[in-house]
């Protein structure tokens, strides 16, 4: 798992919505700061007389924490220590389902959640394995970023494929309602979208593909 350290001093700007550069706890602060200013700026744009309304005073101070430290914080934080142990001669699949993931589109800025299911295979000799819990950091790590769904599938897909060290096989595969969609364009409510990425055996045999999709099926 990649994770780019911003020299210190320099002001570097994330390249796309989805990156990551891991900030120091004094840079989110001064961060929060800069993006509270911008905001109330943004309300003004608005006219939104928030200074004088009680439950918007503080909001735009509460919008930029909320962004650094919850909602976009995978932007900033450092990536999760993964560890792999030997898999003693196990190959045959690791599935975890059903793990909440919580996002935020990049074009809208609108919230979609849902789920993710993961799976790898390892390798006969000199396979891997990982902690369960470790899965759930992958996908939260990446998914507290501004992005489509299409690019957080390959994101997570990547990171376990390059944790797993000798694997057979990696497949992700994400549903998730989109607010966007709920709350502007079509205004359409309970549509979910699905994507998937598969590699290795997931891709090539067709029988591997089918028992992941019964595992993801099985709720």
């Amino acid at each position: 798992m990649s994770d780019t350290q911003e020299p210190r001093g320099i002001q570097t700007l994330l390249p796309t919505a989805n990156s990551n550069i891991h900030k120091t706890k004094e840079e989110k602060e001064r961060i929060i700061l800069e993006a509270s200013s911008a905001y109330e700026k943004y309300l003004d744009a608005l006219q939104i007389d928030w200074r004088n309304d009680p439950n918007s005073a503080n909001t735009p101070l509460r919008v930029a924490k909320s962004f650094v430290n919850d909602i976009g914080c995978g932007c900033y934080q450092e990536a999760p220590k993964i560890t792999a142990f030997p898999a003693d001669g196990y190959n045959g699949m690791v599935f975890e389902g059903n793990i909440p993931l919580r996002s935020l589109c990049s074009h809208h800025h609108a919230p979609f959640m849902g789920r993710a299911h993961v799976a790898y295979i390892p390798k006969d000799e000199n396979g891997t394995v990982v902690g369960l819990s470790k899965l759930n950091r992958i996908v939260e790590f990446y998914a507290r970023r501004p992005q489509i769904q299409e690019a957080l599938t390959k994101q997570i897909h990547d990171a376990i494929t390059n944790v797993c060290i000798n694997n057979r096989g990696v497949a992700v595969m994400l549903e998730a309602t989109h607010t966007c969609v709920c709350n502007r364009g079509v205004k359409h409510d309970g549509t979910v979208m699905k994507t998937s990425v598969l590699s290795g055996a997931f891709f090539d045999d067709s029988k591997t593909r089918e028992e992941f999709y019964f595992f993801v099926n099985q709720k």
